[in-house]
């Protein structure tokens, strides 16, 4: 699952998120973040879920463009 930990850190250089605003919003600590953005650790699937919620709080575009990078074009598939 280290695609979760790409598409995060890419998401997190393209929008200006710091890691910091990141586990503020998400209400963990900032290693765990780092960890997941440095692939140390994978995030669980419950948390990837998290992410995405605390990212559309953040800055929507950046919620929806981290969807993109992890699952791909949803909408392809159907």
């Amino acid at each position: 699952m280290a695609k979760a930990g790409k598409a995060l850190k890419r998401v997190l250089e393209i929008y200006g998120i710091t890691q910091n605003r990141l586990a503020v919003v998400m209400e963990v600590n900032r290693s765990s973040v780092f960890g997941w953005v440095n692939e140390v650790a994978d995030p669980p699937g419950d948390t990837v879920v998290k992410i995405r919620k605390a990212l559309r709080e953040i800055e929507p575009a950046a919620a929806e463009e981290f969807v993109k990078l992890f699952w791909g074009d949803v909408d392809e598939e159907q």
